[in-house]
């Protein structure tokens, strides 16, 4: 695998039991992604592109295929081996925020340096929230936050322990137009700021056409994969 390929994916699959039968939600989906690259996943509902995303960071273990994240294939590592993998050099930002109530937007943010036991990230996780427009919202809880200021505060937590690679599952879905144009600057300033790969999934098609690279996926499987 080439140095400068961050995701390496091969014939991934994921099949469900249920009680009609199996069924695949994703059949032998194959992509690499150039570290510091940014990609784009759309496809209509039920396409399988949130359990791409998901099986991509290590969320969810696939029924059959690899894949290489960071050089790692996360697929032979159990559970607290995919988390440490994730906590290394993933960020994660979802549809539905996913804060801690009980904590404030600044405890948020530090959550996943506290997983990994570091301490004195305060400075940059004040920082962080500073460049999300959120500097003077540091002790709010979520209950007082609107929906956008949630979602700043989670990307804000994303990038905390800077990872190479931000997954973004619908990161504007919840979001109102003027809302959702300054979290999509937000996560493409932060990118190349800090040299990380993004990898998006949207059914925002002008939003996919600010990525260097579009994936569509029908019925789980990828029915094209152009530049932009």
């Amino acid at each position: 695998m080439s140095a400068q390929t961050i995701l390496k994916v091969e014939r991934l699959t994921k099949t469900y039991a249920t009680a009609a039968g199996p069924l695949t939600v994703l059949h032998e989906v194959s992509f690499d992604l150039i570290a510091g690259g940014s990609c784009a996943i759309v496809g209509p509902s039920g396409s399988g592109k949130t359990t791409l995303l998901g099986l991509c960071a290590g969320l969810d273990q696939p029924s059959g295929g690899r894949v290489h994240l960071d050089g790692r294939e996360i697929g032979g590592l159990d559970e607290d081996g995919r988390a440490r993998v994730r906590n290394e050099c993933v960020g994660f930002v979802f549809q539905n925020f996913q804060l801690i109530p009980t904590l404030t937007a600044l405890e948020n943010v530090l959550v996943p340096l506290e997983l990994r036991g570091e301490t004195g990230g305060d400075a940059e996780a004040r920082a962080l929230l500073g460049r999300v427009g959120l500097g003077a919202r540091l002790d709010h809880y979520p209950v007082k936050l609107s929906g956008g200021e949630q979602q700043r505060v989670a990307l804000a937590r994303a990038f905390i322990n800077r990872p190479r690679i931000l997954f973004c599952d619908e990161p504007t879905g919840n979001l109102d137009g003027d809302t959702a144009h300054a979290m999509v600057d937000l996560i493409f300033g932060l990118n190349r700021e800090r040299g990380t790969t993004l990898v998006l999934v949207t059914h925002d098609l002008e939003l996919a056409g600010r990525t260097q690279r579009i994936m569509r996926l029908r019925s789980g499987a990828v029915i094209s994969d152009e530049k932009t």
